[in-house]
């Protein structure tokens, strides 16, 4: 798991940073972390560095570590934002820019110890969606979220249930394991992938999903999509 640290108060940034070196020889786990005392270095960082955790400080001179975090998020959905602060006053502004959560100052080793813990076991779960890198944003799609998958011209399009469409530069092979390992993903044509769950029809030639899109099915993998659809539905109906 990688963290960055940003506090323009070098006292807390060496605290915080020999907490986490103590955690480390203590709980024998594998973290790597940075110091950052800027919100502009940790920005520009951070657009060609990925972090799964950042400390940051709100009170920060220059730009606040509100403003770095709605900066991060236009770019970044995916790292966990926890804010330090000696006052809890700014604890519902936090929120609104999707903070994992609000540490007050001093940070304390059991409160610190008992965040990474949660981290760490959060961190191994298995995640069950796909977790996507455009030029400009990285974001995690939920696989209930996807209702099909499809490629045009070397660009997948991830078409959601809200009726949004995530537009990534990939092949479909470059997904293809990842999605066709589970049981209610199959591929339907060479240029789409599907989520069985979101199927309202399907015919030998056409395939009508829940949100009112009609897809070709190809002539070759009809038997094996119609047999996936039947297995789907048995599952459905237990």
């Amino acid at each position: 798991m990688k963290i960055a640290i940003c506090d323009d108060d070098y006292k807390e940034l060496a605290k915080i940073s020999s907490l986490i070196d103590t955690y480390v020889r203590e709980r024998k786990v594998l973290l790597i972390y940075s110091a950052y005392q800027s919100t502009t270095e940790l920005i520009s960082t951070m657009k060609s560095r990925e972090y799964d955790v950042l400390l940051l400080d709100i009170l920060m001179p220059g730009i606040s570590g509100i403003q770095a975090a709605n900066e991060i998020r236009e770019f970044n959905e995916l790292v966990k934002i926890i804010f330090l602060s000696s006052s809890p006053e700014f604890a519902v502004e936090s929120y609104q820019v999707k903070a994992y959560n609000y540490l007050l100052k001093p940070v304390s080793k059991e409160k610190l110890f008992h965040l990474l813990d949660q981290l760490i076991m959060e961190d191994q779960k298995p995640q069950e969606g796909l977790r996507v890198k455009t030029q400009k944003t990285i974001s995690f799609i939920l696989f209930s979220r996807i209702v099909f998958v499809e490629v045009i011209q070397k660009k997948l399009y991830f078409h959601l249930t809200d009726g949004s469409v995530r537009e990534i530069n990939a092949s479909l092979s470059s997904i293809e394991d990842m999605l066709l390992c589970r049981p209610e993903f199959v591929k339907i044509h060479r240029s789409y992938l599907v989520n069985l769950w979101h199927v309202s029809e399907i015919s030998s030639k056409e395939l009508i999903t829940s949100t009112g899109k009609t897809l070709p099915v190809s002539r070759l993998l009809y038997g094996k999509v119609r047999k996936a659809y039947m297995e789907h539905l048995f599952i459905e109906k237990e």
